[in-house]
């Protein structure tokens, strides 16, 4: 193995929104994985709406090699995310959702694909063959019937675009992010289907371990994230196919 200090530097973006009860610990066991990791790395927290203590307690914590971003009024995780990622130091640029519901120890298994296929982009596929995921068969439906829709609309080789982690090169996302606009539900489709717009073809999906289970939500947020994402991905086709946005 290659001493840390040849390898590639990480930076992983954590976009927050109301977790004042549980960050800390998601914090602390993010860092634990990427500590074992052999990438040096940075961890840019990015609170999407100064509402509770989140912003707060990630600072009294004071946890290595995390940064923090933080605005007053929420703006959604897409948003979130792409600011986190504006900020980042890595030549490789990664994004996990915090809730702990997609298990953190996955990352290495995203970095070791990045390097084993020389990709532009890496994603965390609840669909693929050696994943290991908890949900519910109303969202194995729901996600099944969203695939079809994607890959009917933009035929882009991925199963699975709204899994919530994914790597980029700092390349890509040099060339994607002044393209971006989504700031709600469809940011990492959207993300997806500007990178391979852009020439970016080398895009593979990378096993993941997810427990939906560990999530609550309303039939009305359901209902509402159905909506959103729906309308949100026929504006990014509508972007990309009618006013040649993304080209």
């Amino acid at each position: 193995m290659k001493d840390r200090n040849d390898q590639h530097f990480l930076s992983v973006i954590i976009p927050i929104y109301k977790q004042e009860q549980s960050i800390i610990k998601n914090l602390r066991s993010i860092k634990r994985v990427l500590d074992k990791i052999r990438y040096n790395h940075e961890i840019i927290t990015v609170v999407d709406g100064i509402i509770d203590r989140s912003l707060e307690k990630i600072k009294r914590a004071g946890i290595q090699d995390v940064r923090t971003i933080g605005y007053m009024q929420n703006q959604g995780k897409s948003h979130a995310i792409r600011l986190g990622m504006k900020a980042a130091k890595g030549d490789y640029v990664m994004f996990i959702d915090s809730g702990m519901e997609i298990d953190p120890n996955g990352i290495s298994m995203l970095l070791e694909h990045m390097e084993w296929y020389e990709a532009d982009v890496i994603v965390g596929s609840k669909r693929h063959p050696a994943s290991f995921v908890k949900y519910s068969l109303l969202r194995r439906v729901l996600s099944f019937g969203y695939y079809s829709i994607v890959k009917l609309l933009f035929g882009i080789k991925v199963h699975d675009t709204q899994a919530g982690i994914k790597i980029f090169r700092k390349k890509v996302l040099e060339k994607i992010l002044p393209r971006l606009v989504e700031k709600q539900f469809a940011g990492d489709l959207e993300m997806l289907v500007v990178a391979d717009s852009m020439g970016f073809k080398r895009i593979y999906e990378a096993p993941i371990k997810l427990d939906y289970t560990l999530g609550k939500m309303t039939s009305a947020a359901t209902m509402r994230s159905i909506l959103g994402i729906l309308v949100d991905t026929l504006a990014i086709f509508y972007r990309k196919n009618i006013l040649k946005y993304y080209s």
